[in-house]
């Protein structure tokens, strides 16, 4: 598993190697999406951060703190003293970790940060889901399970393999 920041680092190298911004909400939402699909395809953890539901969908505090400084703004530097996925640092969970951040980056990062909350916050999400166990705005933190994360990132990939196949 990695820091969320090393990972948070990969995307804005590939926000200043490709001039698509990156905002800290898209940069959060960018991390988590990449969580759930490594741990839909992979079945481990791609961070080592738990993520919460807040009101505007998942966050990984830890990471959040980091870049809150940049408001709305663009991110115009990497996160200090954490690296990147794929340095000597921070080994990759496994071979096939960097092509699937590549395969994040090539598809959500034209969209912004707004759209990539609406995408988290659909029926039957994780974040959804512990949203409306956890109390909503009546309790702030609630952990959103990775077995949740798991299961909805598999069933993405199920439906997209039939769909395929279909």
């Amino acid at each position: 598993m990695l820091n969320s920041e090393a990972v948070a680092n990969y995307f804005i190298q590939k926000s200043f190697d490709t001039g698509i911004p990156l905002t800290p909400m898209k940069l959060i939402k960018l991390v988590y999406i990449a969580h759930g699909w490594h741990r839909g395809y992979f079945s481990q953890n791609l961070i080592n951060d738990a993520v919460q539901a807040w009101r505007y969908g998942p966050v990984i505090p830890d990471l959040y703190q980091k870049v809150k400084k940049y408001g709305k703004g663009n991110i115009y530097a990497p996160i200090e003293c954490y690296g990147v996925v794929g340095d000597p640092h921070n080994t990759p969970p496994n071979q096939q970790t960097l092509p699937l951040l590549d395969r994040v980056w090539d598809s959500y990062a034209n969209y912004d940060g707004l759209a990539l909350s609406a995408m988290t916050h659909q029926p039957g999400t994780p974040w959804e889901k512990t949203w409306n166990a956890s109390g909503g705005d009546q309790y702030h933190g609630a952990i959103i399970p990775n077995e949740w994360i798991d299961q909805h990132y598999k069933h993405k990939i199920a439906v997209a393999s039939q769909n395929a196949a279909g």
